[in-house]
């Protein structure tokens, strides 16, 4: 095969991926007066970013909402064009499916770790709530350099509070066991108020006052009418109309360091040449292309584990429809059911109720860290077992007007104890390459918001700035997916 040689030149970036990672990397590197070009394996951008329709309601088969409270996410949509389609949930309410009912989703806590007994009053069983009062009397537990957020939040609270409400709620963001989840990566407000505070109770009331104290800005969560699937497409309309080439069906099969300094990057029978390169793929793909020129980066990467999931979106007559109130609820692995969570969209979302009036959709998600299995199952079968427990959950036994399955395989990077210390290795071997950069979920947080700084990070330290680095650090991160419980 005859290859094609794309003389670029100085002032030349490649992005590697067409997520919305690697889409924002491309818009900043513009900003930065860098001609780029995107290379996506797929046939598509956006990544986990997918908008879809069923009986002929437009939906999110994927990310369906952004934490507004971070600025990167919704500035980006203002940036391309969206600023008026921009809309916060029209409900905040949800609720958690634990212990045979639908209960409301208790406040005063962060991530499911409550500042007092009584925040989770209602969810937790008698003997629940007084393991809580047992905090204060309780010697201090060390965190060190990393913990468990399940093992550190059960040693203080009792596993009741882990099993019934942590564990859903990071479940939500990671797909993942709360019990192996790193609180330096997941939860870093409460590791460092933690490392202040002998009563971890004392450590949640300190975060809530300060942010009692701290501006109110606005709606926690936002999405965009039409699905948050529009964004990638935006930006990716944003940087074509600047000069930036998006190729899709171009897998990067390999990725060298040339004499010269630069970098070649092999795409089928094409061959560019570029003097930066920013790595925007997921941590297996990303370890295949850096083995040849950071193999210790590489062997970093190969190590970090991803759960798969599978979301199942239901349309429904309204007529035939009669669901609580609320945007929908989480559900407690430890109950025993096969669903996780169901977001009630037409109520989240005022956009899709507006534009489908007669139309009721809603979803469930099934899967997580550890459960193969159950995704082993046909469509048809998800579909059944969503079924099934939505009508036990809600008592919604009508027949679905049509159903649709997406299955994100390998979808959710997982953050277990020391994932900080391993991402810090990965960007201090890639660092040491010039012109070389890496960001996505797998770093710094697997919200979107998280995704767009983890590559404006990464155009910063091509230009010498590492303080977006250090920033990343800093900051929670943020489900990707959505549920309920936002």
């Amino acid at each position: 095969m005859r290859e094609v040689q794309t003389r670029t030149g100085a002032g030349r970036a490649v992005v590697i991926g067409g997520g919305i990672a690697g889409l924002a990397a491309a818009h900043r590197l513009l900003d930065a007066g860098r001609r780029v070009t995107v290379l996506e394996a797929s046939d598509r951008v956006g990544g986990k970013l997918l908008p879809g329709e069923i009986a002929g309601a437009r939906v999110d088969l994927g990310a369906e909402s952004m934490l507004a409270r971070r600025p990167e996410a919704v500035a980006l949509a203002r940036e391309v064009g969206l600023a008026g389609r921009l809309q916060p949930p029209a409900t905040a309410s949800a609720s958690i499916w634990t212990r045979g009912a639908l209960r409301p989703m208790p406040r005063g806590h962060v991530m499911g770790v409550p500042g007092t007994a009584s925040a989770l009053a209602g969810v937790l069983s008698d003997e629940g709530l007084a393991r809580i009062e047992r905090d204060a009397d309780l010697p201090r537990t060390e965190v060190g350099e990393d913990v468990a957020v399940g093992a550190y939040v059960a040693e203080r609270l009792g596993r009741e509070v882990v099993d019934r409400l942590v564990e859903p709620l990071l479940g939500g963001v990671y797909a993942g066991d709360a019990y192996r989840i790193s609180m330096r990566s997941a939860v870093p407000q409460l590791y460092q108020a933690a490392q202040r505070h002998d009563s971890i109770t004392e450590a949640v009331r300190e975060i809530q006052a300060r942010a009692a104290d701290g501006p109110q800005t606005g709606p926690v969560f936002m999405g965009i009418a039409g699905g948050v699937g529009q964004l990638p497409l935006a930006v990716a309309q944003a940087v074509r109309a600047r000069g930036g080439e998006i190729s899709t069906s171009a897998p990067v099969t390999e990725l060298r360091r040339e004499a010269s300094g630069g970098w070649r990057v092999t795409t089928g029978d094409r061959v560019l040449h570029a003097d930066a390169v920013v790595v925007a793929v997921p941590a297996p793909a990303a370890a295949r292309l850096l083995r040849a020129e950071a193999p210790a980066a590489a062997a970093e990467l190969d190590g970090i584990e991803y759960a798969s999931m599978a979301l199942v979106t239901l349309a429904y007559r309204r007529s035939d429809t009669d669901l609580p109130e609320g945007s929908g609820f989480l559900v407690p692995p430890v109950d025993g059911r096969t669903i996780k969570a169901s977001t009630f969209s037409s109520r989240k979302w005022g956009w899709i109720a507006d534009e489908n009036p007669d139309v009721v959709v809603l979803r469930t998600s099934v899967g997580r860290y550890g459960e193969t299995e159950i995704l082993q199952r046909d469509d048809d079968h998800l579909v059944e077992v969503s079924r099934r427990d939505l009508a036990a959950a809600t008592g919604l036994d009508a027949t679905p007007l049509e159903t649709r399955v997406t299955r994100w395989t390998g979808g959710l990077p997982q953050y277990p104890v020391g994932h900080h210390a391993r991402v810090a290795r990965v960007r201090e071997h890639v660092g040491k390459l010039p012109g070389l950069a890496v960001c996505g979920a797998q770093y710094d947080g697997v919200g979107i918001p998280a995704c767009i700084a983890s590559a404006y990070a990464a155009v910063d330290q091509l230009a010498g700035d590492s303080r977006g680095v250090e920033e990343l650090t800093a900051h929670p991160v943020q489900s990707l997916h959505g549920g309920a419980g936002e």
